[in-house]
């Protein structure tokens, strides 16, 4: 069985010049672990695992610390071996974006939603690039995307995730 044909990275994708060089690894990341996985595009799930395994901004803003984060990943890899998460051969939708297409190859709906919002994110903090946090600040944003659904099975609370992340914004923005 041949892999899905996926867009190569942040080049192909168009927004190499809009992310952070971590985000940039991230998405090159995501690409990998999605063909590899067989999956016919980059979705939510995949820009998290790149997250959590890459950024160290990403890894301390969870409440729970090293063990949350652990935790995440575990869920992750057994994504990745077929147990528990089962989202194989489907297309991520959620709230965030139409079902008809990302207007991103490779991308689902709801990764290419993030992206966007992402980078919408680091402007409006006065920011040149989307990073990590500004990724993952799209991710809780989108209680329906793939990344979320890890999170809630993970036990991860949100709310203070959601503050975490808001401290952080304003620490960005003025500091």
């Amino acid at each position: 069985m041949r892999s899905p044909t996926l867009s190569a990275g942040p080049d192909d994708a168009g927004c190499e010049d809009r992310v952070s060089e971590v985000v940039a690894a991230v998405i090159a990341g995501a690409h990998r672990r999605a063909v590899r996985d067989g999956d016919a595009q980059i979705d939510t799930a995949h820009l998290l695992h790149g997250l959590l395994e890459s950024d160290p901004e990403v890894q301390e803003v969870f409440p729970g610390g090293p063990p949350q984060v652990i935790r995440l990943l575990g869920y992750l890899v057994q994504r990745v071996i077929g147990y528990g998460l089962r989202w194989g051969g489907t297309v991520e939708v959620s709230g965030a974006a139409p079902s008809v297409g990302s207007g991103m190859a490779g991308w689902s709906p709801a990764a290419a939603a993030a992206l966007d919002a992402a980078v919408r994110r680091a402007a409006s903090r006065g920011g040149a690039r989307a990073g990590g946090l500004d990724l993952l600040a799209a991710f809780v944003r989108d209680r329906e995307c793939r990344a979320m659904e890890v999170l809630r099975r993970a036990g991860v609370s949100v709310e203070p995730l959601v503050t975490a992340l808001a401290v952080e914004t304003c620490q960005q923005s003025t500091g």
